[in-house]
């Protein structure tokens, strides 16, 4: 278990200590050295931002260095929440599965299990691809304008409407994406790849 903050390691040792023989590692460094010096079969990475340790490694940055330090390693990365696109960014630097902290024990026994068999894993509460909301066809394409860097404006322009017509649609995109504002709006549709 890789994570700076004590109390968490003594959690994940609680919920896994009685399937597995856990070892702690207070930063990333240190835990890529123990793999490569110690040798185990499954590493747990927290993916929080580590403060006050300048020049220390990502999460996604441990995550590939452990893989690239063992390649059979099964890792599950441990993240802040429950969202798709944090846990792709987890699976692609090389992470075997994915939990948030919001999961309960069993889930992150689950995720560990599943890590020790090479068998991928996403916390059951990580939303499905596109599962925010279905957006319209010309909400999207709205959107997708203001990702771009187009304006109300240069939308309507560009597909015919009235600019009271583009603000409407993308009034209910933010409804749709559950949204705070626009800019909210564009960051979710590119997460949830709704929009390029």
């Amino acid at each position: 278990m890789i994570d700076g903050h004590p109390v968490v390691r003594v959690g994940v040792r609680d919920a896994l200590g009685d399937d597995f023989q856990v070892h702690e590692s207070e930063t990333r460094e240190e835990g890529i050295e123990l793999v490569r010096d110690v040798g185990f079969d499954v590493a747990i990475v927290d993916l929080r931002r580590q403060e006050g340790l300048d020049g220390a490694l990502g999460g996604t940055e441990a995550i590939q260095a452990l893989r690239k330090t063992e390649p059979g390693l099964g890792i599950v990365a441990h993240g802040d929440r429950a969202e798709r696109h944090i846990a792709a960014a987890a699976m692609q630097a090389g992470a075997t599965a994915y939990i948030s902290r919001t999961a309960r024990a069993e889930e992150l026994r689950r995720a560990t299990q599943a890590a020790l068999a090479h068998e991928s894993f996403i916390d059951p509460a990580v939303p499905p691809k596109g599962s925010r909301g279905k957006l319209t066809k010309r909400q999207r394409e709205i959107l997708q304008l203001l990702a771009n860097g187009g304006s109300t404006s240069v939308a309507a322009r560009e597909l015919g409407l009235s600019e009271e017509t583009v603000k409407t649609h993308t009034k209910n995109a933010l409804g749709r994406l559950g949204a705070k504002n626009r800019t909210h709006a564009v960051a979710i549709a590119l997460r949830e790849s709704l929009v390029e």
